[in-house]
């Protein structure tokens, strides 16, 4: 009996804590501070190896890895996440996600980033894999003559984009 007495009066305890910081709060003319975590959208893709590093990504940043999921209908595989010592990189900030989905061409993962709410910078390179920021806007493609051009490239994906 004893122990549903301590039970009882910890609730009851609780239950006039909370209420009372409510009031305080309220009084102050503050919002009550939710407890609720902000959202997780690791849930929105892969890391190729266990040494990829996305634990800093920015919301934002997996906001857009969640963007690029939804459109191609599978998860982006991050194959680069943070590289603290990559320079004047995005990638030092973990700002940036170099990805590739299995799968899924290349062309419709440019497109789905290139349409992604907040998007910073979009590249390109040879082997299929695609940079993703959050930095300034920018396109680049570090492939075919002079990394420019070609069928599939950015810069044929912004001259759809712009008529």
């Amino acid at each position: 009996m004893r122990i549903f007495y301590r039970v009882a009066l910890s609730c009851f305890m609780t239950l006039c804590l909370t209420l009372s910081a409510t009031a305080q709060a309220a009084e102050k003319g503050e919002k009550r501070r939710s407890s609720s975590f902000k959202h997780d959208y690791s849930a929105y893709y892969t890391v190729q190896r266990v040494s990829v590093r996305t634990n800093c990504f920015p919301e934002k940043l997996g906001a857009i890895l969640a963007h690029i999921a939804k459109e191609t209908g599978k998860k982006p595989m991050v194959t680069s996440g943070h590289r603290p010592r990559s320079g004047t990189s995005q990638h030092s900030h973990c700002y940036a996600a170099d990805i590739r989905v299995p799968g899924v061409a290349e062309k419709r993962v440019l497109a789905a980033a290139a349409s992604a709410p907040g998007i910073g910078g979009i590249g390109r390179y040879c082997n299929g894999i695609v940079h993703v920021d959050v930095g300034p806007r920018r396109a680049w493609a570090h492939c075919g003559k002079g990394g420019k051009g070609g069928k599939g490239s950015l810069a044929s994906l912004k001259r759809r984009g712009k008529s």
